[in-house]
């Protein structure tokens, strides 16, 4: 009998797009994930090549989709824009994300947040920034040649890649943008959004009205013409009727 072997094929590695957890643990943190993340949105919305996402999982190593997590917010330089069911980085030319944001809730342990760090460390982020907004306390990591080292004096400190800067001499942090303004959440926004429509309603009505009333002043300075006009030709009939009159009888009598 000739033995025959039996070409096996690798299992195919199944990269999940859901770890099961919620996005957030509260609308608090809810909240910043949103603002960080839908503000660097609008910051790099008209550069193709820059890709932002919240709640991402994120695997660094083909074939180990044990290896993975998930930053609250993500920005990679150099990927292109466009929908993603998960980051592979090798599927991204091998390209980690350079800036990553933790905003932090009750049930985050300490060492949850080490193993993060260590992740990060590992897999070549270049910034890595943690904000607590129980506490109002906002830390920061940058890459030097010997890994992620914690940023020592971070108030008022503008992130080298994203030219944004932390302010913390509030009740809590904000961000802003690289022309000054500040992070808006989604209710500021459709406030303003809301206040600019308003503004706009207000000013086509003043043309409007300036619209009627110049075509009032139009209408009454053709109507006075007109009058003028009559006038002109009612002034012109009794010269005439005065003309007939003298070729006839003469001159009037003084």
């Amino acid at each position: 009998m000739v033995s025959q072997s039996l070409a096996t094929t690798p299992a195919e590695v199944i990269y999940p797009e859901s770890d099961g957890k919620p996005m957030a643990d509260n609308t608090k943190q809810f909240r910043w994930i949103l603002v960080i993340e839908q503000n660097l949105d609008w910051l790099y919305a008209d550069d193709p090549n820059v890709f932002v996402a919240g709640d991402l999982l994120w695997y660094p190593v083909k074939g180990r989709n044990t290896i993975v997590t998930a930053p609250d917010v993500m920005v990679a330089f150099g990927r292109p824009k466009g929908d993603r069911g998960s980051y592979k980085q090798w599927e991204e030319d091998n390209t980690p994300p350079q800036v990553v944001f933790e905003i932090l809730s009750p049930s985050n342990s300490s060492t949850e947040m080490d193993k993060k760090l260590l992740f990060y460390d590992r897999y070549g982020v270049d910034e890595y920034y943690i904000y607590d907004p129980d506490k109002n306390t906002f830390r920061g990591w940058l890459r030097t040649e010997d890994g992620l080292d914690a940023i020592g004096e971070i108030a008022n400190w503008v992130s080298p890649r994203l030219s944004i800067r932390f302010d913390m001499s509030g009740e809590e942090l904000q961000i802003y943008r690289p022309d000054g303004s500040k992070f808006f959440s989604y209710a500021e926004v459709n406030a303003q959004l809301e206040q600019e429509k308003q503004r706009a309603e207000q000013e086509k009505q003043r043309a409007e009205q300036e619209k009627q009333r110049a075509e009032q002043e139009k209408q009454r300075a053709e109507q006075a013409q007109q009058e003028l006009e009559a006038e002109r030709e009612r002034s012109q009939n009794l010269e005439d009727i005065l003309q007939k009159y003298r070729d006839r009888f003469g001159d009037l009598p003084q």
